[in-house]
């Protein structure tokens, strides 16, 4: 059988700010509870950047764990996707910005912005470079600094987010076309404009020149959640050529707890194979699932030639999912 370039994750790394907001701590500024808020999403806690900390701060702090971990330097690095739906600016992107505080060379950067889902399209975009040929050392890195978009008066949507920062290390490795092989496997993505109300942000550069708030209307993008992320995750399967019983890890967007746990269910996986991380950070956007597998490795679960299932939904509507051999 001829040989295939893959795409392998080398390295894993994850970033959380210092500033710890718990369930309390915003009971004082909204009509809410510690209660209230475990009940409904899982939640304990979450981080909050410094006033002086843009996006690209965790961006660099996890992408500095992650090269580590793979033994690579940023000189190596020939490539930057960063999937970010905070910048921190209209532009340039924020890869380049990171790109400039690693002391990367000259090479390819740039930002993917598919909200909750970037990291897997992220992931799919630098797949389309590293198992090409196109580069040899990528970082892809899901980073947010959710906090700024929210209304704290709104208790249904600010009690959900926060801040950091995960990333990893891609790099080609030779496989056999084989579900055996080590790297991404397979992938599938989605998005439904005609859903944007459920789930966006008043604001923009060309309509009202504002950042804007998140809005959100929950019951509605829970129920799409559980029936779009298992379809796209049965897909994804198919793509890579295996079945979701097969898979070792199920690394999900660390949304709600009832919604991976709706996934779960639907799906048939056995919730001790489910990482989750939303009670410690809640949503971190585009960084939730990189900021999972990074606690799944350090804590020594997830373990090199694993299966692993990633998947998420955002604003858009996106969804999608990605099969991959650690």
């Amino acid at each position: 059988m001829s040989s295939v370039l893959r795409s392998a994750v080398t390295g894993v790394g994850g970033y959380l700010p210092d500033e710890v907001v718990t369930n309390d701590d915003l009971a004082k500024v909204v009509d809410t509870s510690d209660e209230w808020i475990r009940e409904r999403t899982g939640i304990r806690v979450r981080r909050r950047a410094a006033p002086d900390q843009a996006v690209s701060d965790l961006a660099v702090e996890a992408a500095r764990q992650a090269l580590a971990a793979a033994g690579r330097t940023p000189e190596e690095v020939d490539l930057i996707v960063v999937a970010t739906t905070t910048p921190d600016l209209t532009f340039p992107a924020a890869a380049t910005i990171v790109q400039r505080k690693l002391g990367c060379p000259v090479g390819v950067a740039f930002d993917v912005q598919a909200v909750c889902s970037g990291f897997v399209y992220a992931l799919s975009v630098a797949d389309g470079f590293v198992a090409r040929g196109r580069a040899k050392c990528a970082l892809v890195i899901g980073a947010e600094t959710m906090t700024r978009l929210m209304d704290w008066t709104d208790r249904g949507t600010c009690v959900l987010f926060g801040d950091g920062a995960g990333a990893v290390v891609l790099e080609p490795v030779e496989g056999q076309g084989t579900t055996a092989d080590r790297g991404l496997l397979g992938f599938a993505l989605r998005a439904d404009g005609t859903k944007q109300d459920l789930l966006y942000v008043d604001g923009g550069p060309s309509t009202n020149g504002e950042v804007g708030k998140l809005r959100m209307q929950g019951n509605q993008v829970f129920r799409h959640a559980v029936v779009n992320i298992s379809e796209a995750v049965t897909a994804a399967a198919a793509d890579a050529g295996i079945s979701v019983a097969e898979v070792d890890w199920f690394v999900p967007h660390q949304a709600n707890m009832r919604i991976l746990e709706g996934v779960a269910r639907r799906l048939g996986i056995d919730e001790a194979k489910v990482i989750t991380t939303v009670a410690d950070h809640a949503n971190t956007s585009a960084a939730s699932i990189p900021l999972a597998l990074a606690t799944g490795v350090a804590d020594g679960r997830v373990k090199r030639g694993d299966l692993l299932l990633l998947e998420a939904m955002g604003g858009g509507l996106t969804w999608g999912a990605c099969v991959l051999r650690f």
